[in-house]
């Protein structure tokens, strides 16, 4: 008898048969339009997030007719910008203040909120969520509205026009914040490690000091950065709170540069004095960015 030709299998057909099935238990295939569209993207947030940078930086390299000019690159770049923003002495006593007073506030802030907010993460009692809430709306408050009682307070008791008239005024909007990320963060760092310590022969403070503080080391980066980032920006207070260029920080001693003239525009040494104090602020972020990423989101995913 012969075989019926539906009862005969044909390799070929056989073979394709169980590819479909293997193609369709693995799903369908990735596109490789959507990497391409991923990259894409990146590369235009990138474009659109360091664009102003990069004119920033193409001003400051412009001199003469070429600040009028609106050219993607130079046409004749100079550094004379960068030379005249440094032999400018209030310029660099004006760096120098703010080194001084961000330096100062940032640690200030670091002491005194790591203490607050390990308090507030470890101790029991009534209306904690109160006061971290108080706290924390306190960073929200306007400066503004602030700006005039602490002018004539300041003026009052002499320390207008100094380093501490300012470094107060930062000090009580940036150690909220700081107390808010740390607390966050000292929330999950598990209390066995310090009774372990406790155990060990350690005090509270040790344990504190030796255990507790290098596990919150990303959330010290990021309170800090933060702090300092604040301080070194921060125009307002700075120029209602100072009067003499030997006080003022780098934004408000920016803000009186003159030009050549009496209604000219110093657009190339304002850039340039722009791009040096803003190098800084790019640089930690480059250095400290994992230890940013990990304090920004402590406490978001929970195990």
């Amino acid at each position: 008898m012969e075989a019926s030709p539906q009862t005969v299998a044909r390799p070929g057909t056989a073979v394709a048969g169980t590819r479909d099935r293997v193609a369709q238990a693995r799903g369908p295939r990735p596109s490789r339009l959507r990497p391409a569209l991923l990259w894409i993207a990146v590369v235009l947030i990138c474009v659109f997030c360091l664009m102003p940078f990069y004119w920033l930086i193409n001003v400051s390299l412009k001199t003469g007719a070429d600040l009028s000019n609106a050219d993607l690159l130079p046409p004749n770049p100079s550094l004379d910008n960068y030379q005249s923003v440094f032999q400018n002495a209030d310029f660099t006593d004006a760096l120098r203040n703010s080194v001084i007073i961000t330096t100062i506030t940032t640690t200030l802030a670091l002491i005194f909120g790591s203490f607050a907010a390990y308090a507030l993460a470890r101790l029991r009692f009534r209306f904690k969520f109160l006061i971290l809430a108080i706290v924390l709306s306190i960073s929200t408050f306007p400066p503004i509205a602030i700006a005039a009682p602490i002018f004539k307070l300041w003026t009052d008791i002499g320390i207008y026009n100094t380093y501490t008239g300012l470094i107060v005024p930062y000090l009580t909007f940036a150690l909220p914040l700081a107390i808010y990320i740390l607390a966050s963060f000292f929330k999950e760092i598990p209390k066995e490690l310090e009774e372990a310590a406790l155990v060990d022969g350690a005090t509270h403070f040790q344990a504190f000091r030796r255990v507790v503080l290098p596990l919150a080391a990303p959330g010290l980066v990021t309170a800090g950065l933060l702090t300092a980032f604040f301080v070194w920006n921060e125009f307002l207070l700075a120029v209602t709170l100072t009067s003499s260029p030997s006080a003022y920080t780098v934004p408000v001693a920016v803000a009186n540069f003159t030009g050549s003239t009496e209604f000219e525009v110093p657009l190339g040494t304002i850039s340039a004095a722009s791009v040096i104090i803003t190098i800084p602020l790019v640089a930690l972020v480059i250095i400290f960015q994992k230890r940013i990423v990990a304090g920004m989101t402590a406490g978001a995913v929970k195990g």
